[in-house]
């Protein structure tokens, strides 16, 4: 065995004596403070003396006070903005102060690559999309703020509706055209008087397709009035589509036109499919939107085959409901909670007319109820806010212009139009509620992994608040538990008030129990320096006294 370097034989004992040196010069100053100890606590002992019940009084009901505003703000804060004030100081600005180090940090390579991964993934969910089954402004929207004084959108989605809007409808070469030209204005204009007043305008000059839907959206007040400016919008649209596809070969300018063209025209088709089913003609909106996914297959930004899916559900056509399921229901594609719990209802459908917890609890599941359950739990774990709304253990507001997946926003879109279908087939909201909490307990940290999905976006309640009106309780997964601080300010404001008005009722028996609390309190340190004095030399007190 080679022979170890002689500093290492010696460093050990020097680090030993350095340590003890400076333990024994701790303990002859922990020493020399104690040596005034009585002294100091004989006159605490006749300041406390003189004191009132008064100064208790006032003592603990300021901190009572305080403590309380102190909750009240904290809970505020917590009810805004799902986090704890007190929490988010600490660890923002205090943590770093202290030195603190974020252990989330990847420390290599392939650990830095996971968590880019991962935000990428997160960031693609917590993406608002443009909601499939809008409604009209004018004709649904506006009415209910007649009726009930509230705004059913907010300036958030409304600004993303307008983004759409110059996006879809508009392109480079407006300015060519006059009345495309005002409507580029009008697109962005954020007074609804306005911009109809424009599209008024637009159609002084000619026949504009996006003047005739600004005005279809938002200032006809019935679905009727709504259909009938969409056919005019789709005459012209159609007349400058088939213009545009002659040229779009010419060059760059003509191609923008149309695409631009392109998409005016699906969404008139849309928009007009759509009225035929709120008009109760839903055979000629189901042909309507078949023919539209046939003519535009590449154009699934709009989603047409969700309001396929309803349409179909309404006529109660389940073999066509598979058949869409079977080409949009692919793990190659982007999910929704319209795929998910439709491809539920089918499997629910085939066994919840027979479905018994009881019975199912004595002789188990069979194939065909394992399969429903299985399906139940996947729409779950996809958006776990629907069962609330279609169980209606939650009121239904109408939905938003945009929804985020898998988020609050979504469930109320996808079950404002669907809660029929499922109260259609007997015995699916039973199944539904007999088994949807089931899901909870295959996926215990669903922010941190999920079982047939990713986990569960953290982003969806700060995005779903900006979407959903302030009149909303906005549904929150997981379910938060109250901060810590927020309990420990509610005990301390709640004991405070206590000893304040106890100590206003009972000044004497309050006095003597703080007299006895204090003794009690001190009675370790008054033995301990009695064991001192009993073992040191009187000698040794009388020099570190001198020092």
């Amino acid at each position: 065995m080679p022979e170890q370097p002689e500093f290492c034989m010696v460093w050990p004992w020097t680090f030993f004596w350095t340590i003890w040196y400076f333990v024994m010069l701790f303990m002859i100053y922990v020493y020399r403070l104690s040596l005034n100890y009585r002294d100091h606590l004989i006159t605490v002992s006749m300041f406390l003396n003189t004191l009132t019940p008064k100064f208790y009084v006032a003592l603990t009901g300021t901190s009572s006070l305080i403590s309380g505003l102190i909750l009240i703000f904290e809970w505020w804060y917590f009810r805004k903005y799902g986090t704890s004030f007190i929490e988010q100081v600490s660890v923002s600005h205090l943590r770093p102060l202290l030195g603190g180090v974020d252990t989330s940090t990847p420390n290599n390579s392939n650990t830095s690559n996971g968590d880019a991964d991962s935000n990428r993934q997160s960031v693609s969910e917590c993406k608002v999309w443009r909601n499939p089954l809008n409604l009209f402004r004018g004709a649904e929207y506006n009415r209910y703020t007649w009726v009930t004084g509230r705004e059913p959108l907010t300036y958030y989605d409304m600004n993303l509706s307008a983004q759409d809007h110059q996006t879809f409808f508009t392109c480079d070469s407006d300015h060519l055209r006059p009345a495309d030209a005002i409507m580029q204005k009008a697109w962005r204009e954020r007074n609804p008087q306005a911009r109809i007043s424009a599209a008024h305008e637009a159609l002084e000059l000619e026949d504009c397709a996006t003047a005739y839907i600004l005005l279809a959206e938002e200032e006809a007040t019935t679905i009727v009035d709504a259909e009938k400016l969409f056919k005019q919008a789709l005459k012209a649209g159609e007349g400058c589509y088939r213009r545009s596809q002659q040229l779009q070969h010419h060059g760059s300018q003509y191609e923008a036109q149309h695409r631009r063209d392109t998409n005016v025209l699906v969404y008139i088709k849309r928009r007009l499919s759509m009225c035929s089913r709120k008009l109760g003609r839903t055979r000629e909106a189901v042909k309507m939107m078949r023919d539209l996914m046939k003519e535009f297959p590449l154009l699934s930004m709009f989603n047409i085959h969700e309001n396929l899916l309803e349409s179909l559900l309404e006529l109660q056509n389940y073999a066509d409901v598979q058949a869409v399921l079977a080409k949009y229901d692919d793990i190659s594609l982007p999910k929704s909670a319209t795929i998910c719990y439709t491809a539920a209802l089918l499997k629910a459908r085939a066994v919840s007319d027979k479905f018994s917890p009881e019975a199912a609890s004595r002789r188990g599941l069979s194939t065909a109820e394992m399969n429903a359950v299985e399906a139940i739990h996947r729409a779950v774990e996809f958006n776990p806010h629907v069962p609330k709304y279609l169980l209606e253990m939650k009121s239904l507001i109408l939905p938003p212009e945009h929804i985020l997946k898998r988020g609050d926003s979504e469930a109320i879109a996808y079950a404002f139009f669907h809660l029929q279908h499922w109260k259609r087939v007997e015995g699916a909201l039973n199944l539904l509620h007999c088994t949807w909490e089931g899901t909870f307990r295959m996926i215990p940290y669903p922010l941190e992994k999920g079982h047939l999905f990713y986990p569960y976006p953290i982003c969806t309640e700060t995005a779903d608040r900006e979407l959903l009106p302030m009149f909303h309780e906005v549904s929150v997964y997981p379910k938060k538990e109250l901060p810590f601080f927020i309990l420990f300010t509610a005990g301390l404001c709640s004991f405070t008030a206590m000893l304040a008005l106890l100590t206003h009722q009972f000044p004497e028996l309050m006095g003597v129990f703080a007299k006895a609390f204090l003794s009690t309190l001190f009675a370790p340190l008054n033995f301990i320096m009695e064991k001192v004095e009993s073992i040191l030399p009187s000698s040794l007190w009388h020099q570190l006294t001198r020092i």
